[in-house]
C-alpha cells in the first residue's frame, strides 16, 4: 500500500469516527426524528388502506348492479321462453352472459382487495404495537439519560468540592511550614546576635555579680564589710537636707 492510500485509509477512517461520535452524541435526537418518520409512515400507510377499502367498496356497488342486472335478464329470459321468443332469449342471455363473467371478475377483485385489506390492516396493527413499545423504551432511555446526567453532575461537583479541600489543606500545610522555617531563622538570628554581641558577655558578668546593677546578698554583704563601723547612739540621727526643708515648712504653717 503506497502511502497515499494509507493517508487515504486514515482520513477515511478519522471521518467514520467523527461521524460515530456525532451520532453517539445525538443518539436521542436521531432515534426522535426516526420514530417521528415511522409515524409519519405509519399516517401514510393508514391512508393507502383508506383508499384500498373505498376502491373495494365501489367494486361491490358495482357488482351488486351486475347482480341486479343479472337477475333482471334472467327474469326477460324466463319471459321470453314462456312466450316461445328463442331468439329474444338468447339474446338476453348473450348479455346474461356477459354480466356474469363481470362478476367473476368483481368476485375476485374483491377477494383481492379484501387479501390486500387484511394484510394491510395486520401490518398497521403490527407496526402500531411496535412504534408504541419503541416509544415506551424510548420514555424509559430518556428518564434514564436524565438520571445519570444529574448522577454525572452530582460526582462532579463532589469532585470538584473535594478537590478544593484538598488544595485548601495544601496551601493551610504550606503557610504552617512556611511559618514555621521563618521562626527557626528568627530563633537562630537571635542566637547569633545574642552569642557575637554584648548579650553574651553581660549574662555572664551578671551571673558573676560583676555588674553595678547587681543585687546579689554577696555584693551587699561585701559593701558592708568596707565600711568603717558606727557606733550606736540616743541622739536622733540627722536627716538629709531635704527632710528639713520638710520639716521647717510644716511648723511655720502651725
Amino acid at each position: 500500500m503506497s502511502l497515499l492510500q494509507k493517508i487515504l485509509t486514515l482520513f477515511r477512517g478519522t471521518a467514520h469516527e467523527a461521524g460515530q461520535a456525532v451520532v453517539d452524541a445525538n443518539a436521542l435526537k436521531i432515534l426522535d426524528q426516526e420514530i417521528r418518520d415511522a409515524g409519519n409512515e405509519l399516517i401514510r400507510s393508514k391512508e393507502e388502506l383508506t383508499k384500498v377499502m373505498a376502491q373495494r367498496q365501489l367494486q361491490a356497488n358495482r357488482s351488486k348492479d351486475r347482480f341486479a342486472k343479472k337477475a333482471e335478464y334472467e327474469t326477460y329470459i324466463a319471459g321470453a321462453l314462456r312466450q316461445g321468443n328463442e331468439q329474444l332469449a338468447r339474446e338476453v342471455a348473450e348479455r346474461l352472459a356477459t354480466v356474469e363473467t363481470d362478476l367473476k371478475n368483481d368476485e375476485q377483485t374483491i377477494a383481492n382487495y379484501d387479501a390486500s385489506i387484511s394484510q394491510l390492516k395486520t401490518a398497521i396493527t403490527a407496526t402500531e404495537r411496535k412504534l408504541a413499545r419503541v416509544k415506551q423504551q424510548v420514555d424509559t432511555v430518556k428518564a434514564t439519560e436524565a438520571v445519570q446526567r444529574a448522577q454525572t453532575a452530582v460526582a462532579a461537583r463532589h469532585s470538584g468540592a473535594t478537590g478544593k479541600v484538598t488544595t485548601a489543606l495544601d496551601s493551610l500545610e504550606r503557610i504552617q511550614q512556611r511559618q514555621a522555617e521563618r521562626g527557626a531563622r528568627l530563633q537562630a538570628a537571635a542566637q547569633l546576635e545574642s552569642e557575637s554581641g554584648d548579650g553574651d558577655l553581660n549574662a555572664k558578668l551578671a551571673n558573676a555579680g560583676l555588674l553595678p546593677e547587681s543585687t546579689s546578698v554577696d555584693n551587699i554583704l561585701e559593701r558592708f564589710r568596707e565600711k568603717p563601723v558606727q557606733q550606736l547612739t540616743h541622739e536622733p540621727l540627722s536627716l538629709p537636707a531635704v527632710e528639713i526643708k520638710d520639716a521647717e515648712h510644716v511648723e511655720r504653717k502651725n
